[in-house]
């Protein structure tokens, strides 16, 4: 037996619920189930009140992977592990460390990223003579910064295990450049045609390696000037942040809420065949 919308719920609830109700009330719709504040059978995570103890409940998206998306320290850590291609990143305990780093490869450019800001709030180009930030948790995230003459960032979506979708990050025409390619910072989304299948197959690694496959989660990607494709990040939904849904192209946005309630109801149905099957045993 299938599991009922009744059994189901986008679960949002806390002080910070607020952040997340409107992408909750989208859920909500395109899911066809109510926004609840206690958890339910099979659950859209967003938002609890205690963002750091085990959630108890069971969910679409896992939380060990949201809590991965959430912090670049321990993507990176991820990444090196399951060999998911990207800009060359070191973790470094000390400050110290970090400019004797930087002073003996000097031929490449590096910057520091913030592990837990949104839209590369916080991040900054590095030399040898940089002074240290105040407060800045460790370990320091030290990455090759890949300099291009206009600056873009490609992504792709996964749901359920299949890749869909191809778009860049730009900023129009006019706009001031960054070297931080953010929505926030005034870039915005382009569709594009057919993605590569390097790129396919780096951001399938790195949805693999974080536990996103089976789910909903995207991947942000750079071309190097070598033709070759690297991972920066990946995005999902719940409890610290969530993917940006705003990109300006209303049938995409419709296909990628369409994508991601199919993906919600397969799991939910392999998720109550599983307890079928455990209770019958």
């Amino acid at each position: 037996m299938s599991l009922s919308p009744k059994e189901c719920c986008v679960l949002n609830s806390g002080s910070g619920a607020w952040a997340f109700e409107p992408l909750a009330l989208q859920l909500s719709s395109s899911l066809g189930v109510d926004v609840s504040g206690e958890p339910r059978r099979f659950n859209y995570l967003l938002h609890v009140e205690d963002r750091g103890s085990p959630v108890e409940c069971d969910v679409f998206i896992p939380t060990e992977a949201v809590r991965l998306a959430s912090d670049k320290r321990l993507l990176a850590a991820i990444f090196i592990e399951h060999v998911v291609p990207t800009p060359e990143t070191h973790l470094r305990d000390n400050f110290e460390h970090v400019l004797r780093f930087v002073r003996e490869h000097s031929g490449s450019e590096w910057c520091l990223k913030y592990p837990t800001s949104c839209g590369a709030s916080g991040h900054r180009l590095i030399t040898a003579a940089s002074a240290e930030p105040p407060n800045w948790p460790r370990p320091f995230i030290v990455q090759e910064f890949i300099r291009m003459e206009r600056p873009e960032v490609y992504r792709t979506y996964c749901a359920a295990g299949e890749l869909f979708g191809w778009v860049a990050r730009r900023f129009p025409e006019g706009t001031r450049l960054s070297p931080w390619v953010a929505h926030a910072r005034g870039a915005r989304y382009v569709p594009l045609g057919e993605p590569p299948t390097e790129a396919l197959e780096a951001a399938r690694r790195a949805l693999v390696a974080t536990g996103l496959w089976d789910s909903f989660g995207c991947v942000d990607l750079l071309r190097k000037p070598t033709g070759d494709w690297v991972v920066l990040e990946v995005g999902t939904d719940g409890l610290f942040n969530h993917v940006d849904r705003d990109l300006g192209d209303q049938d995409f946005e419709r296909e990628l809420h369409r994508r991601i309630a199919t993906a919600f109801w397969k799991t939910a149905q392999s998720y109550d065949d599983t307890t079928t099957k455990s209770r019958d045993a």
